[in-house]
């Protein structure tokens, strides 16, 4: 059976305030709880006016405060931009508060632009020593050991199940060798998707975290009743990818009716090959994509995204996308 998660950056809709798009995210939380999904991850994202998940470890807080069941984590945190001591303090917080539901998700990028990584004080120089970083995180992360000067309080003993997330090879390559889980940003990037794939699962090396690969499949989710509405729903997205591609980033734009005549063919085409990893449409459209890509790529999970700007449209397709995953499911049970 396919586990099925949810990533959420909190996207701040034109129209609305970022305290309505925190809001829609614990809302959206407490649904996907509901609903089977096994992790909700938040994503750390700095200077962009369209995603409120910048504070990454607070919202957790927050959105674990107000499900129940629903493993929580970070889709990631941006480790470059943290000292490890810290980040093992605060979800080693996170993990006290709320036994055995917390996750880290580490990425080498800065989540920003170069002047807002220099704004964090962010070493440019940071992503050389990711290795060595996530090392010492999960270090303080692990069973108190007195020969160390330095303890993770709250952190030292909760174990924190650590994630590699990336969106090439490189990430692929340093999960396996660690025998840690990875996640690949397939809805943005998906360029090296099959590679990274085939390469951490030729690769890995058991540890005592895992076992066996964990490959997990990010898949953007714009489900409706129709192909055209889920269409509709998925140009919001289409519009801020652009926007950040062409150096506008802003608030979650409106759906359009007609995408190409707003940016033109040139920019429909370039967004749609970054968001070729995407399950767009009525519950039978969704449900064929999402079969011809477990088929593909053989995912160990499937973590479904999708920025759409109406909230009561974003949870039913997430809803929708529960429900399909459900029918996969119980069609391979029945097989079995």
């Amino acid at each position: 059976m396919i586990p099925y998660s949810l990533l959420d950056l909190s996207p701040v809709p034109e129209g609305q305030t970022v305290a309505q798009a925190l809001r829609n995210t614990l809302d959206l939380a407490a649904h996907a709880d509901g609903l089977g999904y096994t992790r909700y991850w938040l994503a750390e994202h700095h200077n962009m006016r369209g995603i409120a998940s910048a504070a990454t470890a607070v919202l957790i807080g927050q959105v674990a405060a107000v499900t129940r069941r629903i493993r929580v984590g970070s889709g990631g945190i941006m480790l470059p931009n943290h000292a490890p001591l810290m980040v093992a303090e605060q979800f080693g917080t996170l993990a006290e508060l709320y036994p055995d539901r917390i996750d880290l998700g580490l990425g080498r990028a800065p989540g920003t632009d170069m002047l807002t990584a220099r704004a964090l004080r962010r070493d440019m120089n940071a992503a050389d020593s990711f290795p060595e970083d996530v090392v010492e995180l999960i270090a303080y992360l692990d069973d108190r050991d007195d020969s160390r000067k330095i303890q993770a309080v709250p952190g030292t003993g909760t174990k924190v199940p650590v994630w590699i997330l990336g969106s090439s090879t490189y990430g692929a390559q340093m999960a396996a060798y660690y025998g840690l889980p990875y996640a690949f940003a397939s809805h943005f990037a998906p360029a090296e998707l099959k590679n990274a794939a085939q390469i951490y699962r030729r690769s890995f090396r058991p540890s005592r975290h895992l076992d066996k690969p964990h490959f997990m499949l990010a898949v953007n989710l714009f489900a409706a009743a129709t192909d055209a509405e889920g269409a509709y729903l998925k140009t919001s997205m289409q519009q801020a990818f652009i926007n950040l591609r062409t150096g506008t980033p802003g608030l979650l734009p409106r759906p359009v009716a007609d995408l190409e005549a707003l940016v033109g063919p040139v920019a429909v085409e370039m967004v749609e090959d970054a968001l070729s990893v995407s399950a767009v449409g009525s519950p039978e459209s969704v449900r064929r994509k999402v079969e011809q890509l477990i088929a593909t790529y053989r995912p160990d999970e499937i973590i479904f995204t999708g920025h759409i700007h109406d909230h009561v449209s974003r949870k039913a397709s997430f809803e929708i996308g529960a429900k399909v995953m459900e029918q996969i499911n119980a069609d391979a049970r029945a097989l079995a």
